[in-house]
């Protein structure tokens, strides 16, 4: 899922996303700097969150779309897999950054509002609203907060109360035929587990728990079958 849309009846919504032969044909779109190449693959339209992506990436915010911002843009579309990565502020882009700023005022007190319980010793706590997951030891923290990778739309990480039952240092899924490095299984077939791709390569996971290695390797050495996990809120876009 990217940041183009269409209507219900499959056309491209006019003035809300660009077509491919339209991004070829438009001489508004050849950049000073560049081939053609590099000209088809940015755009100049400006997006409905341009002024709040120009904001998060530190750029003149005057809500209008200029080859230094395009290109900005572009380059954070790519490092998370956002796609079509032609520059343009729509919504998939300027959710993934309201994400970020959300995970940034967490700070060192994710837990502030008190929605994972800590009563209870050591419990792994993943917020899917914030994309966030820590370990707590009573009202210690003990971990994070990290960024995590959760379930997509149509196979959300499922909420509530967990236990850690099965763990295995290299997991083999006989479902995606990937590895699942330091898998902690909590529920069912959903477990936290090592992935190289982006916390924020839309549109998420199979239901898992994605953590970057180092995370996942934390995760491992702090946590024991037995232990608690609790899983609350609901993942931007499910």
């Amino acid at each position: 899922m990217g940041d183009m849309t269409r209507t219900s009846g499959g056309r491209l919504r006019r003035g809300v996303v660009l077509s491919v032969a339209g991004l070829m044909a438009a001489p508004a779109l050849v950049l000073g700097s560049g081939t053609a190449a590099r000209a088809a693959s940015c755009t100049t339209s400006v997006g409905p969150h341009q002024k709040q992506v120009e904001k998060f990436l530190g750029r003149p915010v005057d809500g209008r779309q200029s080859t230094a911002d395009c290109q900005a843009t572009r380059t954070f579309q790519k490092a998370h897999g956002i796609t079509p990565s032609i520059g343009y502020a729509g919504p998939l882009t300027w959710r993934t950054m309201n994400t970020m700023l959300a995970q940034r005022a967490a700070g060192k007190n994710p837990n502030k509002a008190g929605k994972c319980p800590t009563d209870r010793g050591r419990i792994a706590c993943v917020d899917l609203t914030r994309q966030l997951s820590w370990i707590q030891d009573g009202r210690k923290l003990t971990y994070g907060p990290v960024p995590v990778r959760t379930g997509r739309d149509g196979a959300e990480t499922r909420t509530g109360a967990k236990k850690v039952y099965w763990r295995a240092v290299k997991h083999w899924s006989t479902i995606y035929q990937v590895w699942m490095p330091y898998s902690q299984f909590f529920d069912g077939g959903q477990a936290f587990h090592s992935v190289t791709k982006s916390m924020y390569n839309p549109p998420g996971s199979g239901g898992c728990v994605n953590m970057r290695p180092a995370d996942a390797k934390a995760y491992w050495k702090l946590l024991r079958n037995g232990d608690d996990v609790y899983v609350y809120g609901r993942k931007p876009g499910t």
